[in-house]
């Protein structure tokens, strides 16, 4: 049963960490209205690929460097808001094309844009520099017993546990399986939603890369 629970609980850090709006998600959404499901399947698993890396790093204690170095935080931050600012000009590019009626031609990048924006994206190194190193840490969070004494031990999760991080990159992946899967679905009956998730897309890349550049650079 605390396996299970544990497992469990992976699968909602998983989700916490892939569902919530932001510029990874709105590549991915781009990819997926533009290019189809394959596209933007692989666009989050460039993401996926970052966390993957920012895993190894926290297993090695090099995430903790991060945490205490700000001068390198800053330039992380920075080059994020610099590639988010790109990208949305590459969306803006697309939501154009499909304006005119037109597919959107070329091979897809989603994996890569996606893995080295992952790699600079504040929001997964947050993640990583705090809850991804409580994750990794050998212990117990009775995690009703904050609520009631009596429900003391009703709902155990063990952090450090192999189950928990199973459970997380689960999560994860049936994010960037059902995401994608659900804009081609909207896509093939409403044709008119892909300018629309495009243009959006283009517009919350630019603005998460104005708000993390200024961010970066404000002493």
């Amino acid at each position: 049963m605390a396996l299970l629970t544990t497992f469990l609980a992976g699968v909602l850090f998983g989700l916490a960490l892939a569902a919530p709006p932001g510029p990874m998600n709105a590549i991915i959404a781009e990819e997926s209205v533009l290019r189809g499901w394959t596209a933007g399947f692989k666009t989050g698993l460039g993401a996926m690929t970052a966390d993957v890396v920012f895993f190894g790093l926290a297993v090695i204690g090099a995430v903790a460097v991060i945490e205490r170095a700000p001068t390198v935080r800053d330039a992380m931050v920075a080059v994020g808001g610099l590639l988010m600012l790109y990208f949305a000009y590459g969306a803006w590019r697309g939501a154009r094309t499909s304006l005119r009626g037109r597919e959107s031609s070329g091979e897809s990048h989603g994996f890569s844009k996606a893995f080295v924006l992952g790699l600079t994206n504040p929001y997964q190194i947050l993640f990583w520099l705090t809850v991804g190193v409580g994750l990794l840490a050998p212990g117990e969070v009775d995690v009703l017993s904050y609520a009631s004494t009596a429900l003391s031990g009703v709902v155990v999760v063990e952090t450090g546990s192999p189950a928990l991080l199973v459970g997380l990159f689960a999560g994860i992946v049936a994010w960037i399986l059902a995401f994608p899967a659900a804009l081609s679905v909207a896509r093939t009956r409403v044709e008119s939603l892909t300018p629309v998730v495009a243009v959006g897309s283009a517009a919350v890349l630019a603005l998460f890369g104005v708000y993390f550049l200024a961010d970066a650079l404000v002493l």
